[in-house]
């Protein structure tokens, strides 16, 4: 997938915006809203859309209801390895 342009938000942690993101760019692509989604995949609608969004430390277990709700493996959740590298060995900027 192209890499994204990720909308910096005030104390959002930028690897769980990139993961949100690209769980919400896999759902658009099967044209389910979020409402729906969530209902499906047996998440809270207000949580999973705090986890679109980036303000949410999403589970593992609930990483595996969303893959599985999608059709997807776990892996096509998670944002590309360089992306990930950008924002989790880089230092923080002062």
């Amino acid at each position: 997938m192209a890499k994204q342009k990720l909308v910096e938000r005030e104390g959002r942690d930028k690897a769980l915006l990139a993961l949100g993101q690209q769980i919400r760019t896999v759902r658009q692509a099967r044209g389910i809203s979020q409402e729906d989604f969530a209902a499906h995949a047996g998440i809270a609608r207000s949580y999973y859309g705090g986890i679109e969004r980036g303000e949410n430390n999403v589970a593992a277990l609930n990483l595996m209801r969303i893959a599985l709700a999608l059709g997807v493996e776990v892996g096509d959740l998670f944002p590309r390895s360089e992306t990930l590298r950008e924002f989790l060995l880089s230092p923080p900027k002062s």
